[in-house]
């Protein structure tokens, strides 16, 4: 089985999903700069592992940190959190991980330097081996919503890669199938970036899930035809009013799942919800590189690793990476402690409560 992401010798390895699903590549980092270029350049991506990034990127900037004087130490500590939070800014597990790693310092401000740093260590393996055990519980709470002999639709890619280990929506795929329910399931390509045909299939094709790819274009007619029986995605920010922001293409799949009368879910860690941002229109999008569109990877055996060109040169371009779906079109928000329903303002909070 693969791993997303692990801390081992002073190390961390995350695997590089950009050469996926052709090549699987594990690249080892020692400078908490290159682990965020790492999540800049989607080299690990999906909200829950850039927090599990973010908080060994900290980690491994604070172990590089050439001092035994603690307030030189506190304030180069801060530069290197300010660094991480400066990678992308729309998945606030990021943000959330980097305050929980900053809380470790306050808590623990009469330790050494020395000290200081080991608990960072502890903080970050922490981090990363809550998230999967966060997701197993996710993956439970979910399953209850996929009968036997469903086929689920899911968007982008919400698996073991975009965690620290098993997966949000695909989580709860994994457990469904784990008690022994038959299901399929359909996997949206998710251009530009490919998300669904190079990550979701190469992942449940690894577990033997019966996987089929389609492009994006197609949900819509696979949902008239009566293909499909549920959506399942995951979720990079959640507002408070359940607001979900997630990867370009899925505010339109929830438009359809409505119009199809087909239950559209959210899985996500209470991490990924934002009660400090009452609706979605308050979400940061990111706006990601114009060549993510004109040009797609070829393989390196083929091209050497160039780029191939689709697109006119000096086309105009957008290329936003998120877009927000409204709380209207959601069935229910699964989280690590049961699932939330409308009106989810009031579920959200509850949910936080137990």
């Amino acid at each position: 089985m693969f791993k997303t992401i692990e801390w081992k010798d002073n190390k961390v390895i995350m695997i590089d999903q950009r050469l996926l699903p052709t090549q699987e590549v594990y690249r080892k980092y020692t400078d908490f700069l290159d682990v965020a270029e790492a999540i800049r350049e989607m080299v690990v991506r999906g909200a829950p592992a850039i927090g599990v990034a973010a908080a060994m990127g900290a980690a491994l900037g604070a172990l590089d940190i050439k001092t035994d004087n603690k307030n030189i130490f506190l304030k180069a500590f801060e530069r290197v959190c300010d660094v991480m939070a400066h990678t992308r800014p729309t998945a606030v597990n990021l943000f959330w991980a980097i305050e929980r790693m900053k809380k470790v310092v306050k808590k623990n401000h009469k330790f050494t330097v020395e000290e200081l740093k080991q608990k960072l260590v502890q903080e970050a393996k922490t981090i990363c081996r809550e998230d999967i055990e966060i997701n197993r519980r996710m993956g439970k709470h979910g399953s209850k919503f996929i009968k036997n002999g469903d086929t689920v639709l899911t968007h982008c890619n919400a698996g073991a890669l975009a965690t620290a280990g098993y997966g949000t929506a695909l989580g709860v795929i994994r457990a469904a199938v784990e008690e022994g329910k038959k299901i399929k399931v359909f996997a949206d390509e998710t251009r530009p970036f490919l998300q669904g045909a190079r990550l979701t299939a190469w992942e449940l094709m690894k577990d033997k899930i019966d996987v089929t790819l389609i492009t994006d274009n197609m949900a819509g007619y696979m949902m008239k035809k009566g293909v499909i029986d549920l959506v399942i995605v995951g979720a990079d920010r959640i507002a408070s009013n359940g607001d979900t922001a997630n990867k370009i293409g899925t505010y339109s799949v929830a438009v359809l799942a409505r119009e199809h009368k087909i239950p559209f879910y959210v899985a996500a860690p209470l991490s990924t919800i934002d009660l400090k941002i009452k609706s979605g229109d308050k979400i940061p999008i990111e706006e990601r590189d114009k060549r993510e569109v004109t040009h797609i990877p070829a393989p390196a055996s083929i091209k050497q690793g160039k780029d191939i060109q689709i697109a006119p040169d000096n086309v105009k371009v957008k290329n936003p990476a998120f877009d927000v779906t409204p709380n209207k079109f959601i069935t229910a928000i699964i989280t690590e402690k049961g699932a939330a329903k409308k009106p989810f303002d009031k579920s959200l909070k509850m949910l936080f409560s137990r």
